[in-house]
């Protein structure tokens, strides 16, 4: 999704004059255009992001709108205390874009893998959270998080791929529709599930903190009597955990769950995006095995 956010916050500079481009010593070989358009509004902070950050909250209080961009773990976790402190106590306008959010920086392991930033992010106050699903979904976060005032982190992956329209991005979205299981998922690691098992009732949410439930989502569940959640992400602090929140005086009928999240490391290897979602049931045959055993 690296293309389209490029040229997402290009359109964005075109509408706000005010916005400024902060890498983390990031982006070189793919955001040559978006520094010749930013100019004197693009700034390479180095490695160097808690201080990066603290700086995007000096120009947010200022009156401009900073986009700060790196690796997801290293614009999340590593200025955790900043994002906290500097910008969601004040509730300034800084958008935080993490690159590779769950295992999609495969090879360079965990130190680069992030599976805590949603629920990390989530509950800081005033933090709103975005995961697109698809290609065009990236230009539609981005002109929606650049006309919010609040701060913001766009968690950037691979882009899912599907043979039939999807809904324009928002909360939620009724992806396709099925039986046998209500499948809800977030972010592109959904494309695994919807490819292998294309008769079961899809959801999507891409934007955190959850705050209404469809009633379309409840009325599939007392239908289905099963739920399937998929997150490349821990399921503590995750879509498990604040779903099940948000569902548990609202379900007519006990109901059968299986979450698959991301359960970090198993086999102490790495490898592959692909590989770990397969190692966590995310993907391949463990998912398979996975959904088959709990469909049964």
């Amino acid at each position: 999704m690296r293309k389209e956010f490029a040229s997402a916050v290009i359109q964005a500079k075109n509408v706000h004059a005010n916005a400024v481009f902060i890498t983390g010593d990031l982006g070189y070989m793919a955001f040559e255009e978006v520094i010749a358009h930013y100019g004197k509004h693009f700034v390479n902070a180095g490695v160097a992001e808690q201080n990066m950050v603290t700086v995007a909250a000096g120009l947010a209080h200022e009156g401009f709108i900073p986009i700060v961009y790196s690796i997801a773990p290293f614009v999340t976790l590593r200025p955790y205390e900043q994002l906290r402190n500097d910008v969601c106590l004040h509730n300034l306008p800084v958008k935080a874009i993490g690159n590779g959010g769950g295992y999609g920086y495969g090879i360079m392991g965990a130190t680069h893998h992030n599976l805590e930033d949603i629920g990390a992010l989530r509950m800081l106050p005033n933090m709103k959270v975005l995961v697109p699903l698809v290609a065009d979904d990236v230009a539609q976060a981005v002109a929606q998080m650049m006309q919010d005032a609040s701060p913001h982190y766009l968690r950037l992956n691979y882009q899912a791929k599907f043979d039939f329209d999807v809904a324009p991005f928002a909360e939620w979205r009724h992806i396709k529709q099925g039986e046998k299981a209500t499948v809800i998922g977030t972010g592109p690691v959904l494309q695994n599930m919807i490819n292998a098992f294309g008769n079961l009732d899809y959801w999507c949410v891409s934007m955190f903190p959850v705050t209404t439930v469809p009633d379309g989502l409840v009325e599939s569940i007392n239908r289905t009597g099963k739920i399937i959640y998929i997150e490349e992400h821990r399921g503590e602090g995750g879509l498990r955990e604040t779903l099940s929140f948000h569902l548990i005086d609202k379900l007519q009928l006990p109901v059968k769950v299986l979450s698959l999240a991301a359960a970090g490391y198993p086999s102490g290897r790495y490898g592959s995006q692909q590989w770990h979602q397969q190692e966590n049931s995310l993907g391949g045959e463990n998912m398979l095995q996975a959904v088959n055993s709990f469909l049964k």
